[in-house]
């Protein structure tokens, strides 16, 4: 005699099965894509050494959105923008005895901020100042422009600086 269930826990099991693999998938990306933000509190929290800014365009989007199979767990949060630093600023970070820059280009530049980066910008950065922004506690690189007094920052889950608030 044919088992009349077999079918039906097949479908059970068929549909549980999509259950689990959609909980695994992260939600789909909005339609109209990264929203570039301008608001600068997130940013001085974050960046503090590099003192009061202006001028931010800024992205922060999740890493790995894109991926089908990841288990749902910690999101690593891509944040990467410019802004402005104070006058003189950055010729006083790159003047610092205890610092060596070196000419570099930023890369990986998301299409949303092309259009905020400095013209015939002169980009330098230096490994040692990215470890003291970073603290080491999250990866970042830091490219500063004398001629306009603009940083791009390129940094992955970056921590908010001590005695900086939430």
């Amino acid at each position: 005699m044919r088992d009349i269930a077999s079918p039906g826990r097949r479908g059970i099991l068929a549909l549980g099965a999509v259950v689990v693999l959609a909980a695994c998938t992260p939600a789909a990306k909005s339609a109209d894509g990264a929203k570039v933000r301008t608001d600068l509190a997130p940013l001085e929290r974050r960046f503090a050494a590099l003192g009061a800014l202006s001028g931010a365009h800024w992205l922060g989007t999740a890493l790995g959105a894109d991926s089908r199979m990841s288990v749902p767990g910690p999101t690593d949060v891509r944040v990467v923008g410019t802004a402005r630093l104070g006058a003189g600023a950055v010729a006083a970070i790159t003047g610092a005895p205890q610092r060596s820059f070196r000419r570099e280009t930023p890369r990986r530049i998301p299409g949303e901020l092309a259009e905020f980066m400095p013209d015939g910008a002169r980009w330098v950065r230096g490994e040692s100042f990215d470890t003291d922004m970073t603290r080491g506690t999250y990866s970042g690189a830091f490219y500063l422009d004398a001629g306009t007094d603009t940083v791009y920052f390129d940094t992955t889950n970056p921590s908010v600086s001590a005695g900086s608030g939430p």
